[in-house]
C-alpha cells in the first residue's frame, strides 16, 4: 500500500478479497478465466502497468489545493476584451489566438464526420426552410466564419445544418441529435451570427476593461446578457463557456459563466465587467437575478436550454420556472427560445411545448436517445466482487488511451480510484461531494492527460467534451430507476465524439436484468454483437420499437383529441375529422438522409 492517500478518506487496498469464480459468464467454469493469472499483489500490478505503457501517477493533495489564493477557476478563462474604440471587430491577439484554438488538446473532427451523412433528420414546421450547406451559404458573419476556420470546423454538421436557418428564420426550436453531433455549436453559431453586426446597438453599455485605470469599484456595471444558456451541471457550463470564448474571438460580444462552487464574489466581478452571453446553472443564475444591481435579464433575445429534458425534470422545477418565467426577462415577441438534447421522451416534449411558441420547430437528427455506429459497445458478465480485478484487466489488455470509468455511487467512486492508483494506475475522479476546486482539477488533469484516467459518477454524463476520450467504461451500469438507457446513452456518448472513434465496454450481471431488454435494443439499432448471456431479450422476430420513437404530429393529435374529448366534441381518429387533416397540411415533415433535396434552390450552395 502507497504511503498516502490518493482520495480523501482512501479504503485499504484489498486486491486479495476476489473470487476468482466471478470473473466468469453464466455457466462458464472457474478455471477457463482464472488459469495462468497470477496473484494480484501490488508489486506485480506496478510491474504490469510500467510494461504497458501508462504515464507515472500524480499525487493530488487535495489541502493544497484549497489553500491556493490564486487559484485559476474555469469561469475565469481569459477571453477576448473589446475596447470601446475599436469599433465592431477587434484586432487579432496572436497570444490569445494560440491559447483559444492552437492548444493541443483540443477536439478536433474525425475521419468518421461522413457517418453523420446516413442519419435520418426528421424536420417539422409550419413552414418549409432549406437545410444549409456550408458557413457562407448560411450567410454566418464573416469574422465568425473565421472563428470556425481556426476551430477547423470545416462544414457544418447534421444538426447545424438544420438548426442555422431554422433559428435565422425567428422560431422556437426543439433540437434533438445524437451526443457529439455539434449541437453546442448549432445554437451558438447563428445566435452569435445575429449578435455580431448588431451588438453596438443591442447590447447595454459597458466599461473598457483594457484600459489600465479601469477601477471596477467605480465603473462597474448592471450585466444585461442578450443571450442566457442555462444547463444542469458545472463542467457542461464551463465547457459550453470555452466554446463561447473561441467563436466570441474578435468581437465586443463577452460571455461569461456562472456556476455553484466558485466564489461568488469572484463571478460578480466578471458580471460587473459587462456581459452578452451568459452561461450558467440554474441554482447560481437565480441567485444573481435576486441582485437586479448585478443582472438583468431585459434584454435577453435568446433563451437556451441544453441538456432540455433533464432541465425538464421536477429536481429543477421551481428554478428552471423562475428563469424561463421570473425576474425581468424580456417578454417581446422577438424573445426566442431553443432547447435541445440527444434524449427528449415524449413526457419532456409535452413539457417543453409549455414554453415554447405554437409555430415552433422541431428537427431530429436520428433516433432520439439513439447512439451512434463510431462507438464500438462491449458487454462483459463481471459479478460485482470481480469488478475491481477485471477493470484492471481491462486497463492493461489495451494500449494506455484516455478513459473514462462510470460508478454509480460516490464511495464505489473513491474506493475503485484508490485501489487503482495504488495499483500504479495514473487515475484522479470527480463526483458532486468534491469541492468545486477538487471537481476543476480532476477535468483539467484529465483534460491534459496527466490523469487520463478518470472515474466519475453520472455528474459527468451529460455534455461533456474532452479531446481524444476513446474508452468509456461502465463498471456500474445505471439502473432503471437512475437514469436507466438514457443515461448509459449520454455516458457512451463521451466516447467517439464529432466523426472519431471510440469504444464503451460495460459490466453486466444479474443486478442489471431490468436494463437487459432496452441495452439489447440499443445494441442491435447500433448493429454491435449482443453476448450470449443477453439473447434471451432479443425482440422477437428481431423488430425493435422504442418508446420515445415518436413525432410531435403524434403528440399533437393525441393531444388535440384530449381536448376535443373533454369538450364532448368528437376525437381526430374518427372518420370526418377536418382537424386532423388540417395539421397534416399545416406541417411539414421530412424523413431523408442528410443529403442535398432534390427541390433545393441553388442559393443553399449544396
Amino acid at each position: 500500500m502507497d504511503d498516502y492517500a490518493h482520495v480523501p478518506g482512501a479504503l485499504d487496498d484489498v486486491s486479495n478479497a476476489h473470487n476468482s469464480d466471478a470473473y466468469r459468464g453464466p455457466g462458464e467454469e472457474p478455471e477457463t478465466v482464472t488459469q495462468l493469472k497470477p496473484p494480484l499483489g501490488s508489486e506485480y500490478r506496478h510491474e504490469e502497468v510500467r510494461k504497458q505503457g501508462w504515464t507515472d501517477r500524480v499525487a493530488i493533495k487535495y489541502d493544497e489545493v484549497a489553500r491556493k489564493d490564486d487559484y485559476e477557476w474555469a469561469g475565469g478563462a481569459s477571453r477576448y476584451e473589446w475596447c470601446g474604440e475599436e469599433g465592431d471587430i477587434g484586432p487579432r491577439n496572436e497570444e490569445l489566438e494560440e491559447q483559444l484554438f492552437k492548444n493541443i488538446n483540443l477536439a478536433r473532427v474525425g475521419h468518421r464526420i461522413k457517418e453523420y451523412e446516413k442519419i435520418t433528420v426528421m424536420f417539422e414546421s409550419e413552414e418549409r426552410i432549406y437545410p444549409t450547406a456550408s458557413w457562407e451559404a448560411a450567410k454566418i458573419h464573416p469574422v465568425l466564419v473565421e472563428n470556425l476556420e481556426l476551430c477547423l470546423y470545416r462544414h457544418p454538421t447534421p444538426i447545424q445544418c438544420y438548426v442555422i436557418p431554422s433559428v435565422l428564420s425567428g422560431k422556437d426550436i426543439i433540437g434533438i441529435a445524437q451526443t457529439g453531433s455539434g449541437k453546442t455549436g448549432a445554437f451558438l453559431i447563428p445566435i452569435l451570427s445575429q449578435l455580431m453586426g448588431k451588438a453596438k446597438k443591442l447590447a447595454a453599455s459597458r466599461p473598457n476593461v483594457t484600459d489600465p485605470n479601469f477601477d471596477l469599484k467605480t465603473q462597474g456595471v448592471c450585466a444585461e446578457p442578450l443571450v442566457l444558456i442555462v444547463c444542469p451541471t458545472r463542467e457542461l457550463a464551463t465547457q459550453i463557456f470555452d466554446e463561447a470564448r473561441r467563436l466570441c474571438y474578435r468581437s465586443m460580444l463577452r460571455p461569461c459563466v456562472v456556476y455553484g462552487g466558485a466564489p461568488t464574489k469572484y463571478q460578480r466581478d466578471e458580471l460587473r465587467k459587462g456581459c452578452d452571453i451568459l452561461i450558467g446553472t440554474t441554482g447560481r443564475i437565480t441567485d444573481f437575478m435576486s441582485q437586479p444591481n448585478v443582472l438583468s435579464l431585459r434584454r435577453v433575445r435568446y433563451t437556451v436550454i441544453d441538456e432540455a429534458d433533464e432541465m425538464l425534470q421536477s429536481d429543477w422545477e421551481d428554478e428552471f420556472k423562475k428563469i424561463m418565467s421570473g425576474g425581468d426577462v424580456n417578454e417581446d415577441e422577438d424573445h426566442r427560445y431553443l432547447m435541445f438534447s440527444a434524449t427528449f421522451n415524449k413526457e419532456c416534449r409535452k413539457l417543453a411545448r409549455e414554453y415554447l411558441s405554437t409555430d415552433h420547430i422541431r428537427i431530429r437528427v436520428g433516433r432520439p436517445g439513439s447512439s451512434h455506429l463510431n462507438v464500438s459497445q462491449i458487454v462483459h458478465f463481471v459479478e460485482d466482487r470481480a469488478k475491481k480485478r477485471a477493470v484492471f484487466d481491462l486497463l492493461l489488455s489495451m494500449v494506455p488511451i484516455r478513459t473514462l470509468i462510470f460508478a454509480n455511487s460516490k464511495t464505489t467512486v473513491d474506493y475503485l480510484d484508490d485501489y487503482l492508483y495504488n495499483s500504479g494506475l495514473p487515475t484522479t475522479s470527480i463526483h458532486s461531494d468534491r469541492t468545486q476546486r477538487e471537481r476543476e482539477d480532476a477535468i483539467r488533469s484529465f483534460k491534459i492527460a496527466e490523469c487520463p484516467i478518470l472515474i466519475a459518477t453520472g455528474v459527468t454524463a451529460r455534455g461533456l467534451d474532452i479531446a481524444n476520450v476513446m474508452h468509456v467504461i461502465n463498471y456500474d451500469l445505471p439502473s432503471t430507476a437512475h437514469g436507466g438507457i438514457t443515461e448509459y446513452v449520454h455516458r457512451i456518448g463521451r466516447t467517439a465524439r464529432i466523426g472519431n472513434e471510440g469504444i464503451a465496454t460495460s459490466f453486466y450481471n444479474e443486478r442489471n436484468e431490468d436494463l437487459g431488454p432496452d441495452l439489447v435494443k440499443i445494441l442491435m439499432e447500433c448493429k454491435q454483437t449482443v453476448p450470449d448471456f443477453l439473447e434471451h431479450f432479443t425482440p422477437s422476430e428481431g423488430k425493435l420499437t422504442f418508446d420515445d420513437d415518436e413525432t410531435d404530429n403524434e403528440d399533437n393529435k393525441e393531444n388535440n383529441n384530449e381536448e376535443n374529448n373533454e369538450n364532448g366534441e368528437v376525437g381526430q381518429e374518427e372518420e370526418g375529422d377536418n382537424n386532423a387533416a388540417t395539421t397534416e397540411d399545416a406541417t411539414y415533415a421530412e424523413y431523408a438522409p442528410w443529403a442535398p433535396p432534390e427541390e433545393a434552390p441553388e442559393n443553399t450552395a449544396w
